[in-house]
Formats: structure tokens, C-alpha cells, sequence
């Protein structure tokens, strides 16, 4: 179905750049409420990260749900799992998250969850999408939405977090060093793993509302990886700014990816019997782990880029465990969603069974020298990848590799680039091959 509004996850772009004006919010809000208040009187749960238009924002939702009829619940600055987790307990109709993720403090953007907790069916997101484009209305003052706020929203999300983990679950003698991107986990983090027995320094945890994602979290690793060195640490923790996805480094400063904490949490699950069917990851998730797996016999399947694609794989084939490299990990027994903080201890619960260090554990998946290249194009007319001269130079290096690797392009779903992936064997190669391609389709975007 063709989306005017909605790309892969919600709807994002640049704070004050149409679709995201408060003037846009406002009837998106109410847009939601209609459609939510079909069947009645609807609740809504309304959560953000750190970013300081998420003030603006946030007001300008409630004053949309609230002409719509519907109650707002507020939540705060709270990780995007974790305002899914609580749409589910509330029993509310729909939870929205105010957030652009891993994006800099000047982006943001919104998306939503169903009362399930799960992302928004298709066909809700275009009758909201349908709603939007007609006249706004508000409903009589005596039915009018009534907002509050949830005071103790962090401590229910917190102890949700530890029971994903045996009660009995000691994390003594571990030394955690967690980078919180000065992102919404900035004070939920910290408080799970220290409340679990480890020992936590914490970095990325003053958000002014600027410095969101800013040289730091799972996208800008340098500096947890030199704080694990400099404070002999066993395990770093990074997050990104809604805290939907992880990135780790192991007590060499070696960062650890979302493709090696998939097998990591596979294997264990395995070991201990809990893994039902097979692993979940997608077009980008590195051949070494589809290799590791196979020795394993973990059946192992690839969704299209992006969590809700991941999560309609698991769904349709009752499994469990999925995710990508970027590190958004969905670990289905426990969630409904990518979370970082419950794949992260899902982790640590695997290297205590098994009485390794992250570094050892690793060693049982070898990846495959994988290239990705960002090319970034205007045109809103123009599909680069469609270009004759792009898809006969993909034909062309495929052919090359013989067998030996694979080549993958792709639009990113919130950005307007063109994401060029090569993945072989021949790191040199592999490298030459992506600038190759590369190149053509900076031209082909010229």
C-alpha cells in the first residue's frame, strides 16, 4: 500500500520541516484518537526521549487526542520498549513514542504501538493516514479527553526488565560501564543492572536536550570502548536514544553488534532448551551468523530491513528471537519488541551459564567482511537502485564473486539514502567492490 505520511517505523524527519511541525502533530493526534475511538472512549499512552522538541510535541499530541475524545496518559522521557510494555499493562488502545532513535537532537519523530504492544497493523496506519488529510474537528467539551500522568511509569519498566531474568539472578563481581546516549534509559539502565547486584559507571546520562545520540551510544562507540579500557571493565553497554537497540564491547574494547548478541542469546536459549524454532534477522545481517547457526542446526531466516519486519517473521512462524546487526534485538518470550536492556541481560544471564567472558563467547561466530556504504541522493522522482546502469553493475560484481559473497542495495525507510552493502570473503575485495558501486549510484543521483 502506498503511505503518504508513514515510512518503516512511524514518521520522522526534521523538527520544523513539514511533516514534523506542531501544527502537523496536532492533527496527527487527533487523527490517532478517531481512529482509536471508534469502539468508544479510547486511552492513550504518550512517552518520548530526551530530545527537547519532545516537549513541543507532546503537547501538541495530547491537544489532538483530547479534541478527539481521547484520554492521555503521559509517561515522560521512557524507552520505546518500554512505553510498549506499558501500553499492554494499562490496557490502553495505542501507545505512541515521540522519537527519531538514533538520530541527532534536531530530528525526531512519532510512532506507535497497538494496545497488543505490537507496531500498528498497515491498515490502521492508513486510516489514520486517510484521516489526517480530512477537516479536524473536536468533539462536545463534556467529552473532551482528560490527560494524566503516570508518576511511577520508570519503576514498573524497571522491574518488568529484571524478571526477564531467574529471581535469583546475582550479577556480583561483574563491572558494567553503560553508555546511555543521554537518551531515554538514562536513568531506567543504570537502576536495572546496579539493582541486579553489578557494578556500574554510567556515561551519556546528562541529556540537556542538544546532546541526544551526540559521539556517543550504540552508533558512536569510541568512547565506551575507551572507558571499558581505561576502567578494566568486563563488559560495556551501549544504547541508542530510545533504548530500542544495544551494541556491546567485550574487555578488549572489541565492539560486539547486533548479529553477534543474536547468537550469543540463540545459542544459550538452545543449550538450555527455550529456543522455539529458529532466529530471525534480515537482509543486512552479516553470512557468519546464518553460518554459525547452520552449525547449530538453528534454523535461520531473513525478514526486510527493519524491526517490523523482523516481528512479522517471528509472528507468522511462532518463533521467538530475532533482530539486526544495528542492534535491535527482539527477544519474544520476554517482549514485543525490540529492547535493548532485556537482550543486553539476556546476554550477561549467557556468559554467567556458560562461565565465559564476552570476548570468548564471541568466538563461536566468524564474520564474513561485510562494507556498507551511505549514499545520499535528492530527487524525491529518482529510485537509484532501479537504474539501468546500477543494476547492471550489480549484476556485474555478483557475477564476480562467483558464489562467494553477496551484494545488497536498499533505500533506507527514514533517510533519502541508498544504503550499498558487499559481503565476501576478501575483505580488500569486498571493500572495492562497495566504493565501486558506490560510485555508480552517486552518479546515477548526480
Amino acid at each position: 500500500m502506498s503511505r503518504k505520511y508513514f515510512g518503516t517505523d512511524g514518521i520522522r524527519g526534521r523538527v520544523g520541516t513539514p511533516p514534523i511541525t506542531p501544527d502537523f502533530v496536532l492533527k496527527l493526534g487527533w487523527a490517532v484518537g478517531m481512529a482509536f475511538r471508534q469502539q468508544g472512549k479510547c486511552r492513550v499512552l504518550v512517552g518520548k526521549d530526551t530530545r527537547i522538541s519532545g516537549y513541543m510535541f507532546e503537547s501538541a499530541l495530547e491537544a489532538g487526542l483530547s479534541a478527539a475524545g481521547a484520554d492521555v496518559m503521559l509517561l515522560g522521557p521512557m524507552p520505546t520498549p518500554g512505553i510498549a510494555y506499558l501500553t499492554r499493562t494499562f490496557h490502553a488502545e495505542a501507545g505512541i513514542v515521540i522519537s527519531a532513535s538514533h538520530n541527532p537532537h534536531d530530528d525526531n519523530g512519532i510512532k506507535f504501538f497497538s494496545g497488543q504492544g505490537t507496531k500498528l497493523p498497515d491498515e490502521v496506519e492508513m486510516i489514520i493516514e486517510e484521516l489526517i488529510d480530512t477537516p479536524m474537528t473536536v468533539v462536545d467539551s463534556a467529552r473532551l479527553g482528560k490527560v494524566s500522568r503516570i508518576n511511577d511509569a520508570a519503576g514498573r519498566y524497571i522491574e518488568f526488565c529484571k524478571s526477564s531474568v531467574p529471581t535469583s539472578t546475582d550479577f556480583a563481581g561483574l563491572k558494567l560501564v553503560l553508555d546511555c546516549a543521554h537518551g531515554a534509559t538514562y536513568k531506567v539502565a543504570p537502576s536495572v543492572f546496579r539493582e541486579l547486584g553489578a557494578q556500574v559507571s554510567v556515561q551519556g546520562v546528562q541529556p540537556n536536550g542538544l546532546n541526544i545520540n551526540e559521539n556517543c551510544g550504540s552508533t558512536h562507540m569510541a568512547s565506551l570502548q575507551a572507558a571499558v579500557i581505561a576502567e578494566q571493565a568486563d563488559i560495556g553497554i551501549a544504547f541508542d536514544g530510545d533504548g530500542d537497540r544495544v551494541m556491546m564491547v567485550d574487555h578488549t574494547g572489541a565492539i560486539v553488534d547486533g548479529d553477534e548478541i543474536l547468537f550469543l542469546i540463540a545459542r544459550d536459549m538452545l543449550d538450555r532448551g527455550r529456543l522455539q524454532g529458529g532466529v530471525v534477522g534480515t537482509l543486512m545481517s552479516n553470512l557468519g551468523l546464518e553460518l554459525a547457526l547452520a552449525d547449530l542446526h538453528i534454523p535461520f531466516v531473513r525478514a526486510k530491513v527493519g524491526d517490523r519486519y523482523v516481528m512479522a517473521e517471528l509472528l507468522a512462524r511462532n518463533w521467538h528471537l530475532g533482530g539486526e546487526n544495528s542492534g535491535h534485538v527482539v527477544c519474544g518470550q520476554h517482549t514485543t519488541t525490540g529492547d535493548a536492556i532485556i537482550a543486553a541481560l539476556q546476554v550477561l544471564m549467557a556468559l554467567k551459564t556458560r562461565g565465559q567472558t564476552l570476548a570468548e563467547a564471541r568466538q563461536g561466530l566468524r564474520k564474513c567482511p561485510q562494507v556498507l556504504i551511505n549514499v545520499r541522493y535528492q530527487r524525491g522522482d529518482l529510485d537509484p537502485i532501479e537504474h539501468p546502469a546500477v543494476k547492471e553493475a550489480c549484476a556485474r560484481v555478483t557475477e564476480s564473486m562467483a558464489g562467494r559473497g553477496r551484494v545488497l542495495l536498499r533505500k533506507s525507510g527514514t533517510e533519502p539514502l541508498v544504503r550499498v552493502m558487499v559481503e565476501g570473503d576478501d575483505e580488500k575485495q569486498v571493500r572495492a567492490y562497495a566504493e565501486q558501486l558506490a560510485n555508480v549510484v552517486t552518479e546515477v543521483c548526480a
